[in-house]
């Protein structure tokens, strides 16, 4: 047998695998995609913030925020998350100025616990993560006067699962937020506490 004959027989041995190969995956990826046993799900929330102390020496304005979020639950009531969040708070008069808005930015990451309410579909969620976060303070014609760069900062969050379909739920929740950075302001230097508590509404996909 010459050597052209046992190349074109190699050749055909090996499409024969890789034909084989790629039906066992495919075969795989439809079995997980058919799966009740989803792991991962994406989030957006949003709703109203309250500031639960002074920025400095300014009482800080209810104001809001938004956040989206990406899961993956790799134990059967665990799991992790990131994602990123905006929040604004405001005041009409502050140690930086008339009608300004302090704006946080940033990542947040962390674990997340939920778990059913007795034999119900509805679940409790608890999460505990960290931020990465900055603040930027923004003057009446929206322009940035100070930026603190980003920082560490956590969240603390907890809320209930409310399955709405197969694969969709609702999730009220609230959630506490803390992170300190500093800022300067003309030549002075302030340290900001910025901490508040969240009431959000979440429309979370699972897959």
């Amino acid at each position: 047998m010459n050597t052209k004959i046992i190349n074109h027989i190699k050749t055909k041995k090996m499409k024969i695998k890789l034909v084989f190969v790629s039906a066992i995956i495919l075969l795989s990826l439809n079995t997980m995609a058919q799966s009740k046993d989803n792991r991962f799900a994406v989030e957006l929330n949003g709703g109203v913030s309250i500031a639960t102390n002074k920025l400095v020496d300014t009482k800080l304005s209810p104001g809001g925020g938004f956040e989206a979020v990406l899961h993956y639950r790799f134990l059967k009531h665990i799991g992790i998350y990131g994602g990123w969040g905006w929040n604004k708070l405001s005041a009409d008069n502050s140690f930086a100025g008339s009608d300004v808005c302090f704006e946080e930015t940033g990542y947040l990451f962390g674990l997340e616990f939920v778990h059913p309410i007795a034999e119900s579909k509805i679940s409790y969620m608890l999460r505990a993560g960290g931020l990465y976060n900055h603040i930027e303070t923004e003057n009446a014609e929206g322009k940035i006067i100070s930026d603190t760069g980003h920082g560490l900062g956590y969240q603390l969050a907890g809320g209930i699962d409310f399955p709405i379909g197969s694969s969709w739920s609702i999730a009220p929740m609230i959630k506490y937020n803390s992170l300190k950075r500093k800022g300067n302001f003309g030549e002075t230097e302030n340290t900001l506490d910025y901490n508040y508590i969240s009431l959000r509404i979440g429309i979370i996909k699972k897959f």
